[in-house]
């Protein structure tokens, strides 16, 4: 016998046609708006950066070759003023010290945060 509690539409529920392209035009919306809200999404985060640069790291490897060329210029030049002069720790002290400020006024050009000096005719 049958259980009087159940209904029988319960159990041997038929697709109809209605109802597939009801289901059909749901799908759709949902698809656009997940397709919408993606695009969105992209965007409006910000795009990650990698995380080795190559061109910051040539930069970089420029940038404290300039400072350091300064100094050991100026340590050499002072070398040679203390031998030739016989002051000795004078002349490294002094040219090292001019080496150190030519060095971190050409890492500030190289850098671009100081222009170079020029000169004009025009006055």
């Amino acid at each position: 016998m049958a259980d009087p509690t159940k209904r029988s539409d319960e159990n041997e529920r038929k697709p109809n046609g209605t109802d597939d392209a009801d289901l059909s035009a749901r799908l759709k919306s949902l698809d656009a708006r997940i397709s919408q809200a993606s695009v969105q999404r992209a965007e409006a985060e910000p795009r990650e950066r990698p995380k080795s640069d190559p061109h910051a790291i040539g930069q970089a490897f420029r940038l404290s070759a300039e400072f350091v060329s300064g100094v050991i210029a100026g340590g050499v030049v002072g070398w040679l003023v203390d031998r030739l002069f016989g002051v000795s720790p004078w002349g490294l002290i002094i040219c090292l010290i001019l080496g150190f400020c030519a060095g971190m006024l050409n890492l500030l050009r190289a850098a671009g945060m100081v222009k170079s000096a020029r000169y004009d005719d025009k006055k």
